[in-house]
Order: C-alpha cells, then structure tokens, then sequence
C-alpha cells in the first residue's frame, strides 16, 4: 500500500511539473510585442535604423519588437496613432525631427500635440545633412557657390525632397542668412529629386548624407558642404556651413523613441537603458555607418530638452520662410 501511495504521489508531482513547465512555455511564447510605428515607407533612412534597432531591442528585452510603417503627413499619421495608443509600454514610435518639431508649425492641423501626447525615451541617432551640385555645375566649393548664385539672381534651381521637409527648410534657411535668390523645386522623396540633380534638371540641393553618398563616392554629384555644427566623419575633408560664414548653421533629420503619454516612467526608463545600450555598442555603430547616420544616445530628460529646443527652433525658421502644407 506504502508503495502504491508513494507511486500516486510522484505521477502528481510530475503532472504538477508538466503543467507548470507547460504554462511557462505558452505564457513565454504569447509575450504580447511592442509596437514600432514609423512615419515612413520601408527602404527610407529611418525605416532601415527602426528595423536594426527594433532587431536588436527586442534581443535585449527578451520581447518581440515589430515594426509596422504608417507613412504619410511627413511622419505625423503614425504620432498622431501613438497618441491614442495604449500607455502600457505596447506601442512606440521610431520618429524623425520633421514629425516632432516641424510640422506641428507646417501644417495647419496634426493629429496629436507634442508636449501634451507624446513621451520621450531615447535620442538615438542623427542622419546628417548635406549640400550637394550636380556635378557639371560651376561652382564647385561652397565659398564659390554663394558668389555665383549672387552674381545670377534667380537662375539657379535647388531640389528638395518634398515641401515642408529638412531639405526644403534647410535651404530656405540658408538663402534667408545669405540673401540668395534661388527657385524651389519640390518633389515627392529624395530618390526622385536626387535622379534630377544628377541629370541637371536642377542644380543644387540639400538632402541627407543616406540619399547622397553613393552618387558622391560615384562622382554623379559634387559635395559644397556639410550642414553640421562639426565636420561629418565621412567627409572630413569638407567644410560646414557654419565654419564658412554663417555661425550655428545645423540641419540634422535626428530620429528617436517616443511613447503615449502616460506610459509608466519605469517601462520608459527600462526602454531608454537598452537603447542606449544598443546606441553605444559597435555592431550598431557599424549598421548605422552603412546607412549615413551617426549614434546620439541620450537620456531621458536630454531628450526631452532636445524636443523642445528644436520644436522652438524650427518653429521660427517655418514662420521666417513662410513655409505651410494643408
């Protein structure tokens, strides 16, 4: 009877066993994923550091991470679904400067308000910005630039990659400090507006270093300047715009990590120490040099700060141009 007791015993410690070994596994492999919204279409600059970033987040967290692009509006349609996200850690946005502290001044309307939505967490990179000509322009360095579009008024064309985006704002930026006549060719993403300043439709233009590089090394266009406060490692070799006459010029399109706001301080917190993580770590730094981008972790409040600078910055450099999109 001893026996048969204790062989009753050990079939129910081992069922107890299976099933817990069992409900373990199913909770672990249901771990409901986060969100990655992204304002872009897949193959853009910010697209393809979300999907390195997301891969490597969701590695550190031990949660899936799936990024899901929600374009249009220059980034504000995926914001503007964050704001009415869940605040529990589930949805996050991988954004560029122009969703954050552009359009909110471009636009007459957004779906969501920077302050009052939308949560910090991680600075994560900055996507530097260039000047480029195509490459049978006359003027081949910056100082050379400037005298020729001064001495030919409004002869000169420039390409942007869409109205109201960096590129479009930075050269307007410019012709504002150095009093430039130049006509704005607008065109729906860099691809396009990059293909006709390679043929000559248009002269010059402003774009990041993701959309220019190739046709750089390939001598399909020529690089005047960089429009970062310092030298790009990339193109040591070139001068910036601020060191040329025009003190505290910068044009980065920076992306980050935001949630809603109400999100849990301690799930922020835990998602900006594994992404600084990741933002500091060389596998990364390598993924981001393929791309054109240059690693800029922060914390928390940095980050915060960071927003609202650049929201007040460019806030008056869209009044100044007098940019606007319906």
């Amino acid at each position: 009877m001893m026996n048969l007791n204790n062989k009753i015993l050990r079939t129910l410690l081992n069922l107890i066993f299976i099933y817990f070994s069992i409900s373990s596994s199913f909770a672990q492999s249901n771990i409901r994923p986060i969100q990655m919204l992204v304002g872009f279409p897949p193959g853009q600059a910010t697209d393809l550091i979300a999907r390195v970033l997301a891969q490597q987040l969701s590695k550190k967290i031990n949660r899936p991470v799936i990024v899901e692009n929600k374009p249009g509006q220059g980034g504000s349609i995926a914001l503007g679904i964050l704001a009415k996200s869940p605040a529990d850690g589930s949805v996050i946005s991988f954004s560029a400067l122009a969703s954050y502290a552009i359009n909110p001044h471009l636009y007459k309307s957004v779906p969501y308000d920077t302050f009052r939505d939308i949560a910090p967490v991680a600075l994560v990179a900055d996507i530097p910005v260039v000047l480029v000509a195509n490459a049978d322009f006359k003027p081949k360095t910056f100082t050379e630039f400037i005298t020729y579009v001064k001495a030919n008024p409004d002869t000169v064309m420039y390409s942007s990659s869409g109205n109201g985006t960096v590129s479009h704002l930075g050269m307007q930026d410019l012709k504002k400090r150095a009093g430039l006549e130049m006509s704005h060719i607008p065109y729906q993403g860099s691809a396009r507006a990059m293909a006709d300043l390679v043929s000559g439709q248009v002269q010059v233009g402003m774009d990041s270093v993701s959309a220019t590089k190739q046709l750089i090394d390939a001598k399909k266009l020529n690089i005047l300047a960089a429009a970062s406060l310092k030298r790009l490692p990339m193109f040591p070799d070139v001068p910036t715009i601020s060191e040329s006459g025009f003190p505290g010029f910068e044009v980065a399109a920076w992306v980050g990590v935001c949630a809603p706001v109400g999100t849990p301080m301690t799930e922020r917190v835990r998602l900006n120490q594994a992404i600084t993580k990741i933002v500091n770590s060389s596998e990364f730094n390598e993924k981001l040099k393929t791309i054109g981008a240059i690693p800029h972790p922060s914390s928390i409040e940095e980050f915060t700060k960071f927003i609202k600078s650049e929201y007040d910055r460019w806030g008056i450099i869209v009044k100044a141009t007098g940019a606007s999109v319906e």
